[in-house]
């Protein structure tokens, strides 16, 4: 039996209250409700993994989560954790349904690997940069709180401010002024998580380009099957307009970049898993379409892995991994050292470099 046999994997609920509500266009949560996956070598090797399932994005639930990488047990132990892609594969060939458990699974497979290896994710992955500098979210407040989190994401030593908007366009165009105002030197980027028409998407960008307010990215601005909408938009506006739940996988962005309906993809592992991500960034770079990575609720492990990959791959020009600065508490150490926006992952001698508290 190998070293890289994998001998043992554990599944277990991972809980963590939000420090405040998280609204978007098509839902709200109040706290992570994730997997936690351990999984052990042979050699003594272990890797994490996080499924976080979001609903109203993945149609997953943390129930079905828990049952599907609970499934995947007897299915991997016994194999070689060397044949990630192969047992990626087979993986998919059986919960293609529950994406946040591939990644999860994907996530533990490859920490451990690179544990036994001896490197980093971020090397093994390519090591194009030892860091990555993300963005922070106001979601779907009153302009006046949203004024309020743009200062302390200003004394944060953030350099950008992802607003959520897609409901009421009047409430939308004020809060993003809000932000601006509470924030006048910081980078605004736009999330519409598919809540608008494409005329409702170009009349958000008008209001605001009569305030003086340039976004620098406009996000999934209508409806995820709606391809000829978002195209509609791309034409009309020269703000970036980026493809995230539409973006689900590598077939998906083949036909995203093909008719020309977005400039921008945003890789998410839970959405499509780390092989899937593989390839689709393969597809952007051949088609010299832009890269943006993002998170659902997600803890410093599963962005930990997020991050490792954006800095191994490189050439990410949109970086959205924010979700640890919302949550109460971390229960994990290690992934990365934060500075402001900054994820440092150079002090990580191998695997995520992520552990449980």
């Amino acid at each position: 039996m190998v070293k890289t046999t994998i001998r043992s994997i554990t599944v277990e609920p991972l809980n963590i209250p939000l420090r405040e509500p998280f609204a978007i266009a098509t839902g709200s949560v109040m706290e992570a409700r994730n997997v936690l996956i351990k999984l052990t070598l042979q050699d003594g090797s272990v890797g994490y993994g996080e499924c976080a399932p979001f609903p109203p994005s993945t149609g997953e639930s943390q129930s079905t989560a828990l049952a599907a990488a609970t499934g995947c047990i007897d299915l991997l132990i016994g194999r070689d954790a060397a044949q990630w892609r192969i047992l990626s594969k087979l993986i998919r060939s059986l919960y293609f349904s529950q994406m946040t458990v591939c990644a999860g699974l994907e996530m533990a497979i490859l920490d451990a690997l690179t544990h036994s290896y001896g490197i980093p994710l971020y090397i093994f992955f390519g090591g194009a940069s030892t860091f990555i500098e993300t963005d922070m979210s106001i979601p779907l407040v009153t302009p006046e709180h949203g004024y309020e989190l743009a200062e302390e994401i200003m004394a944060r030593g953030m350099k950008t401010i992802k607003v959520k908007v897609g409901g009421d366009l009047r409430e939308d165009v004020n809060r993003v002024e809000a932000i601006r105002s509470g924030a006048p030197h910081l980078g605004i980027t736009l999330d519409a998580n598919q809540g608008y028409t494409p005329h409702e998407a170009l009349l958000c960008l008008e209001a605001l380009d009569d305030r003086d307010i340039r976004p620098l990215l406009l996000e999934q601005p209508g409806p995820k099957d709606d391809l000829t909408g978002m195209r509609y938009v791309t034409q009309h506006t020269t703000v970036p307009v980026a493809a995230d739940e539409s973006a689900c996988s590598a077939a998906a962005v083949a036909q995203i970049i093909a008719n020309q309906s977005a400039t921008v993809i945003n890789i998410k592992l839970m959405k499509t898993g780390i092989v899937e991500a593989l390839d689709i960034a393969a597809l952007c770079r051949a088609s010299h379409t832009q890269l943006m990575i993002g998170a659902m609720i997600e803890s410093r492990l599963a962005i930990s892995a997020a991050s490792h990959f954006a800095a191994g791959l490189g050439g990410f020009t949109f970086i959205d991994l924010d979700t640890p600065m919302l949550l109460t508490e971390d229960p994990f150490t290690g992934g990365y050292e934060q500075k402001g926006g900054i994820y440092q992952l150079s002090e990580t001698a191998s695997g995520l470099g992520v552990t449980p508290k």
